[in-house]
């Protein structure tokens, strides 16, 4: 609940400072004092109007609510404040928070009634009251819904996969045609990992084949010396051994090469060069020779799943035929379920339309293409028509009806309600029904409402009022014998007779009683 509104500066009014309880609070005052703009300035510290006022500051308490992303656990304090200077700023917790994110955050929290807000009849969100309902009073509910949760993704699933084969089928053979492509580009080529490094270095050895061999030429005719050096060496009484041994090294070395140099004759240059040509080709395109042959294998896996697509595809309709069958007989227990507890809640909601001088408000479940939610569509009417057609003040009346009864059922967590205009124009005898039903809703919900007239207002639990002088309005709280006088103004007007006096202090009477 809001335990403290503060505002500052906003037009009329130069400073507002409530403390508030829980349970149903009204303000009431003369015409042009300032409710409405109180009222909008005070939703304005949710983001839901315009802020009027140079600082604002809210504070809630007792709420059932957690938001990890501000540090909110269920039953902490929550301060919310705007500040109007150039720009607009909010803070939530001290935190600086978009008009856009309070908004959705406030949600959770406020509750604004007007004839613009029809989501309290939305379909969803009545199936979603229902499902509540059943899963409070009977446990094999439960098991039915969480098992139709579960099956329904699954459907969803393979009905998906199933779609993606369908239109796999279509563009079966592009498909096919394109995976064999793939494999026969690379498989042409038949590359070897290692492969395209040996050739690069054969390349390597025969672009320097002539220069080689003209240098070991030259270079042989140190062999024509051994003799000399070994009589050289003779005559100085020096060992030979270690010359013969390099001389028949160097010599090795050179055969070697010569021998080399002899297959690489048997070589076809041309298709050494075209070799490394296609592999240098798969190496640029995929990175390297075994991430080719990888993706040779992915298309071939490809393929081979192309080839089985027809049984899959067969295997899939007989499971979602099989599974279709289990969702939709869970379906029909889950609306079973609902249609019996829309008729507790129909006959709660007619309960309170008698007070409310209305009646024959009818909640019918119709069948609808099946989805996450089921397949019933809820459709709501009064006396025979669809809402839509209705008029504001049995809109409202139907309104304050349903929530009232949704309350009654403990589902619920307190909630906060802004009512608007309520109960203008309405008779006296309309105005102390509503008067009732709202006393009951507010066992569920802090309401403010700006009331004009008597019976809601003596059923208030705060009483504040909005005056204006001298162009300054102002908002007072009032005790027992300043109710009295607001009240009896407002059956008679600014001269107040002895029988309003008498009418008001009976009302409050009632109220104790």
């Amino acid at each position: 609940m809001i335990n403290r509104i503060y505002l500052k500066e906003f037009l009329s009014f130069k400073e507002v400072d409530l403390e508030l309880d829980k349970g149903l609070i009204v303000f009431t005052g003369p015409s042009g004092a300032g409710k409405s703009v109180l009222m909008q300035s005070i939703l304005s510290l949710f983001a839901i109007t315009e802020c009027k006022a140079s600082l604002g500051e809210v504070t809630l308490s007792n709420l059932d609510i957690q938001e990890d992303s501000y540090g909110i656990d269920k039953g902490d304090e929550i301060t919310i404040k705007e500040i109007k200077k150039d720009k607009v700023r909010y803070f939530l917790n001290s935190q600086t928070i978009s008009k856009k994110n309070l908004n959705a955050f406030s949600k959770s929290l406020i509750k604004h009634l007007h004839l613009k807000d029809t989501s309290d009849f939305e379909s969803s969100k009545l199936i979603g009251f229902l499902d509540s309902l059943c899963s409070k009073e009977k446990k094999e509910f439960n098991e039915i819904k969480t098992s139709f949760d579960e099956n329904i993704q699954k459907l969803f699933n393979m009905e998906k996969e199933l779609q993606k084969i369908k239109e796999d089928e279509t563009k079966l053979e592009d498909l096919k045609e394109f995976a064999k492509f793939e494999i026969e580009k690379i498989a042409s080529v038949n590359p070897q990992v290692g492969e395209y490094e040996e050739l690069s270095e054969i390349k390597k050895r025969l672009s320097k084949k002539e220069k080689i061999q003209e240098v070991i030429e030259n270079a042989s005719e140190i062999f024509n010396y051994t003799s000399s050096v070994n009589t050289a060496l003779e005559l100085l009484n020096e060992e030979s051994t270690f010359f013969d041994e390099t001389v028949n090294e160097l010599n090795n070395i050179f055969e070697k090469f010569n021998d080399s140099l002899l297959e690489l004759e048997e070589l076809d240059i041309e298709n050494v060069l075209d070799r490394i040509e296609k592999l240098s080709s798969l190496q640029k395109r995929f990175g390297s020779i075994q991430e080719a042959l990888d993706y040779k294998e992915e298309k071939q896996k490809e393929l081979d799943s192309y080839e089985n697509i027809s049984f899959e595809k067969a295997a899939l309709e007989k499971n979602i035929e099989k599974l279709s069958q289990s969702v939709k007989e869970e379906a029909l227990k889950i609306s079973s379920y609902r249609k019996e507890y829309s008729q507790i809640l129909e006959g709660r909601i007619n309960h309170y339309l008698t007070y409310l001088y209305l009646s024959n408000a009818k909640i019918k479940l119709k069948e609808k293409k099946l989805d996450k939610s089921g397949i019933d569509e809820v459709v709501f009417e009064l006396n025979g028509v669809n809402l839509e057609t209705i008029s504001s003040g049995e809109f409202n009346r139907l309104r304050l009806a349903l929530l009232t009864s949704i309350s009654e059922f403990d589902i619920i967590g307190n909630g906060i309600l802004f009512l608007d205009e309520i109960d203008a124009n309405l008779s006296g005898k309309e105005s102390s029904a509503i008067a009732k039903v709202l006393s009951k809703l507010s066992e569920n919900y802090q309401i403010f409402a700006i009331s004009h007239q008597p019976q809601l207002t003596s059923t208030a639990d705060l009483h504040f009022l909005v005056d204006k002088k001298n162009g300054l309005s102002t908002v007072k709280k009032l005790d027992e014998k300043s109710r009295v006088d607001e009240i009896a103004r407002m059956i008679s007007g600014e001269n107040i007779t002895e029988d309003a006096y008498t009418f008001a202090k009976n009302l409050l009477n009632e109220k104790k009683v």
